[in-house]
This record gives C-alpha cells, structure tokens and sequence, in this order.
C-alpha cells in the first residue's frame, strides 16, 4: 500500500544525534555520504535509484561500448558495514522548511540538516517538439534506449529496398558541442567507420551521415583554443560533420529544422546541448538563479536558511574567482561534498566552519581511438599519451574492483578488435498499469 506524504517513511529510527538527509546519490551526495561514515550523524540517502550511475561513461553505453552494470554499482552495497548510513529509493515531491520535514512518494522524514544533491537535467530551452521527439541522455535507461534505437534503425532499415527510405533511419544527428556531445558523436562514427558494416554488409554506410551541431563558434568551451581545435580536427578524422554556429529550430521526428540552414532527415536526434539544475518544491523563487540553480553561500547553504545546503550541478556558487559560478562539472560536486563533510565534522567539535574553494584539476575529453585531449593547469596534450591518461583517470574513478576489471577488459578487447559485443537490442516488454510503480523509472518533480 502506497503511503501518505504526510506519513513517516517507515523503518527509520530515531537518530541518537543528528539526522542529515541527502536528496540524490550522484557524485557530490555519495562522497558527502562515505565521508560521514562512522560519524555521529545519522545520514539518510534518497534517490529514485537503487545505483550510483558513472555518467561520463553513458555515451559508452549508449553506443553498446559498455554494459549498464559496468558503469553503475549499487548504493545498499556501498553501506554494508556502515550502521549510520540508511538508504531509501525514493523520489522527493516537496520540502516543508517550517516543519523541517521534506515528503517523498513513501512518506515523509524531517532533518535537523538536508543536503541537495539532485544534480541537472536534460535543457530543451522550452521547445516542446524537441522534448517530445529526441532522444537525451542523463540517466542510464536513456542511454540504453539510445542503444536499442541505433540498434534497431540498422534492423530496420537492411529491410528497407529504397535508398531514400533507409537514409533518415541510418542518419544520426547529435546537438551540442560539450564534452557529451563530443564523445558520443565520435563513438558512434567509429561504430559507423569500423563495426556496423560488418553487422549489416547489405548496407552502404556511405549513406549514413554523423552530425554534431553546435550553437556557438567551436567546441569545448572550457578546454583551451588548441584543444578545441584537435578535438575538430579528430572528429573531421572519424568522418563527422561538425557544424558550428548553427542553431536547432525544431524537430518533429522525422525532420531537424535549422536557422539559415537547410533541414537534415532524421529519424535519431540526441540532445547534449545543455543542462538545468533539477529544483523541488518549497524553494521560494528568490533562492533561484535566472538559470534554475539554487543560490547557495560560500559553505554551500541555501540563501535564507540555516540548515539547508546545496551542491553540485544544483547549486550556484558566485565568488571573487568565479563571478559566474563553478562549472557543472563532477569535479566541482566532488570537491563541495568533501568540503561539507569537513565542516559538519568540525561542528561537532565546536569548532568554526571553512568556506569553500574550488580547486580546478583540468578537464578533458576524449573523441576516438587513441584521439583525445587533455588540459591540466600546468600543460596540454593531445592524441595516444591524452587518450591512455583519460581511460586511467575513468577507470579509476568508477567504484567497484568487480567494475574496474569489467570496463579494463571490455576497453582491451575493443582496443584489439574494436567489434564490442554488447549490441543487443533488448526491447522493453509492456508493463501493465497495476504494475508500474515499481517497475518504470518515476519522473521528476519539474517534469
């Protein structure tokens, strides 16, 4: 039986000090989380997963490079042997900040400290077609449905005689020059240059066109110029047609309309183009940014209140060094939650608190085989040494030893081969109405 919003979520004790609830299990919300173990607060994890999602590897999964399971690892296995720390798959509906109480679809829990560490979401800048038609990619079930619909274009269109026909359903279009956009751009012209022909020999993959469009002038706004441009030139390498300074108009499934251009046929549109900060009920309008992030201080507290606290892609941040905020990146998140630790540690000894300074370790991305860019605050570099250092630094950024063994030889084999055995089209069956509940990924509040 569902229970009231206005119920407690049952199955939670009394907490002997403090209780510190977590909205979201995502990179700033885990290490928040694994930094307070064994501490005398009592933590309490939300989310409407039962998993930590590694999101700078979806696009892999997106393009049957990796398995979900490879990029995911269970949040109740993290905790095993962690008595302060509850975990509940939930979704947050509403924070009543005058009760200190925050409802979820279980019931509702209250907090001496809430902590919200919901992340962004997919941006359509408010086109409804675009919403409706294409296809995003934040969550894991999104990226395995990219998979399945690029796998079953191909299906579909070896069954097709005329060449017309099969052109909108070979071609993929990708919007958004970020590092997503760029990586899954690449992937799938790899996939296109060295793998689907031998799936499909009926078929001339001459025809299919990978574009990657992007609003401003280059890509990868926040590398160096010589990085963007290696990154151009890698992707004009693998065959993609890059188009920059050109904005997408609509789409209405079957046709992507852009300003001053001519319209390109497609049946697959994948949206990378921007993020907005994801937002709850009870935040008042004038604790949020323009952009829909939530304004937050030098300790990461949400303007106006005393126990409320906001980090990562979520949060907005602006100090001397950052006017405009932190970028929303994993790093900013990662580094924000461990600052936060520190300070709720350090409460607990009376002691003051420490403001928060980002410290930037560099950012890169990575386009193809042995293609990819690097820039760190003290040098730049690109090709095979650029692309090894970012298998490294995923590689050990993804929890689980059992996960860094699967994606290590799964990356080996595909370096070999370069033929990844994942291209399974596994087709969601029909999950009847009185059990969907459980079953189908629930949407957001702002959704």
């Amino acid at each position: 039986m569902t229970q009231s919003v206005f119920s407690p979520i049952p199955n939670i004790p009394n907490p002997k000090h403090k209780r510190i609830v977590i909205v979201g299990a995502g990179f700033a919300g885990l290490k928040l989380a694994q930094d307070l173990a064994h501490s005398d607060f009592q933590i309490v994890i939300l989310d409407k997963n039962n998993y930590h999602m590694f999101q700078p590897l979806l696009y892999q999964v997106a393009t049957a490079a990796l398995s979900p399971s490879a990029v995911s690892f269970p949040l109740r296995r993290l905790f095993h042997k962690i008595d302060n720390v509850i975990f509940r798959m939930a979704v947050v509906k509403e924070i009543d900040k005058k009760q200190n109480q925050i409802h979820t679809n279980l019931g509702s829990i209250s907090y001496d400290y809430l902590v919200l560490s919901q992340g962004a979401n997919t941006n359509y800048f408010g086109n409804q077609n675009i919403q409706k038609f294409c296809a995003p990619m934040k969550s894991t079930s999104e990226a395995l449905y990219i998979r399945n619909k690029i796998i079953s274009n191909y299906e579909r269109a070896v069954n097709l005689e005329s060449e017309k026909e099969r052109k909108p359903i070979m071609n993929v279009v990708v919007v958004g020059g970020g590092a997503t956009g760029v990586e899954l751009a690449g992937s799938i012209a790899e996939l296109r240059n060295k793998v689907l022909p031998r799936d499909y020999p009926q078929l001339s993959f001459k025809n299919m066109r990978v574009i990657l469009i992007e609003a401003g002038n280059s890509l990868l706004s926040g590398l160096k110029p010589k990085s963007r441009d290696k990154a151009l030139h890698y992707l004009k390498k693998l065959g993609v047609e890059v188009m920059l300074n050109t904005m997408v108009e609509d789409y209405d499934g079957f046709t992507v309309k852009l300003k001053d251009k001519e319209p390109i046929e497609t049946l697959t549109l994948l949206w990378a183009a921007g993020i907005k900060a994801n937002s709850l009920e009870g935040i008042e309008a004038d604790q949020r940014a323009p952009n829909g992030r939530l304004l937050v201080d030098e300790f990461n507290r949400l303007q106006k209140e005393k126990n409320i606290f906001v980090l990562g892609d979520q949060c907005l941040q602006v100090g001397e060094k950052s006017p405009h905020g932190h970028p929303q990146v994993a790093q900013v998140a990662i580094q924000q939650a461990g600052n936060l630790a520190k300070n709720f540690k350090l409460e607990l000894k009376n002691k003051a608190w420490k403001p928060f300074q980002y410290k930037d370790l560099g950012s890169m991305a990575t386009v193809g085989k042995s293609m990819a860019v690097v820039d760190l605050p003290f040098i730049s570099f690109h090709g095979f040494f650029a692309w090894f250092v970012w298998l490294f630094v995923h590689l050990m950024a993804i929890l689980g030893v059992k996960n860094k063994l699967m994606v290590f030889l799964t990356w080996s084999w595909k370096y070999l081969s370069f033929d990844p055995s994942l291209r399974l089209l596994i087709r969601p069956r029909y999950v009847k109405d009185f059990k969907r509940q459980w079953m189908l990924e629930e949407k957001d509040y702002e959704d």
